[in-house]
């Protein structure tokens, strides 16, 4: 569903001449051929197009994420520089090579790249880190950020797809990353959330880092807020501003307080502190409301 539409779809509009809101398009992706009931709500949503006669075209097996993010330019955010290609990172910087491929988080998304700058910002700050646990890690590429900027943290690198993990081993190899349990290395867990005994042993974390969507965030208020220490450091992204209230509220609830908001275009990227006493979630976790729940891109 999309809010109240009876469908699954990635809609996605286009100008058709720049900068005329007049001549504009709308591309719907679906799983399977649209039939004559969904093109009529797909109608519905662009009265403006009455009369026009929708173009349906079958999409090849191509690895539309590889092929979108090919040949995106290098990111440059604080001390780290990001690229899919050939590149000569800047003196001074700490390059990563995040491949095109199959998994989020590249960190061209303005989530991503607001995670790296919070990141930088708080080692500029002084702060340092012992135990961090990225949630949702995509590509692993804010798990590798945090290992370059605090060399001796034991991070815990987790991801709900098992895809997203295999390929953050790749990367963790391609970066001169090491894999492993201890202090300055990452371990890579397929979890839901942090419903994984391997996850709540390793806590409590003094940073968790979660990139991932509004809802799911909300859901995990209780599971993050319990693996993180006293007076832990929260970074959570993949929300749009008008849902951060909700999503500030769910982490009030747990005894989080809200330190920043780094707010870009439609996006924020909030940093909160966990409360002074450790988190003991009153009712057991409920996971609901997941699905599709990565968004690191």
């Amino acid at each position: 569903m999309i809010g109240e539409l009876p469908f699954d779809a990635v809609l996605m509009t286009t100008e058709v001449v720049l900068d005329d809101a007049e001549a504009w398009r709308l591309d719907a992706y679906v799983e399977h051929r649209p039939d004559a009931a969904l093109l009529a709500v797909l109608a519905d949503l662009v009265p403006s197009a009455a009369g026009t006669e929708p173009a349906v075209e079958r999409l090849g097996d191509e690895d539309w994420l590889t092929m979108s993010q090919a040949g995106l330019e290098p990111l440059h955010v604080g001390r780290f520089f990001v690229h899919t290609g050939d590149a000569e990172p800047p003196a001074g910087t700490r390059a990563f090579h995040i491949a095109a491929g199959r998994a989020f988080g590249t960190g061209h998304h303005e989530t991503t790249s607001g995670c790296l700058a919070m990141l930088d910002t708080l080692a500029n700050e002084g702060r340092s880190f012992a135990n961090v646990a990225d949630i949702g890690t995509g590509t692993g590429l804010l798990a590798f950020a945090a290992i370059a900027l605090w060399p001796d943290a034991a991070v815990t690198a987790t991801d709900i797809d098992p895809v997203a993990i295999e390929v953050t081993r790749d990367n963790a190899a391609a970066n001169g990353i090491a894999i492993g349990d201890g202090a300055g290395t990452v371990a890579l867990i397929v979890a839901d959330g942090t419903l994984d005994d391997g996850i709540v042993a390793r806590a409590p974390y003094d940073l968790v880092i979660a990139n991932i969507l509004a809802g799911p965030l909300v859901s995990m208020a209780p599971e993050l807020a319990a693996i993180a220490a006293p007076n832990a450091t929260i970074l959570l992204a993949g929300l749009l501003e008008t849902q951060r209230e909700t999503v500030v509220a769910a982490y009030a609830d747990c005894g989080c307080t809200l330190v920043v908001v780094d707010r870009r275009g439609d996006w924020s990227v909030l940093r909160l502190t966990a409360g002074a006493e450790r988190f003991v979630p009153s009712a057991p976790f409920e996971p609901k409301g997941r699905d599709g729940w990565a968004l690191d891109i």
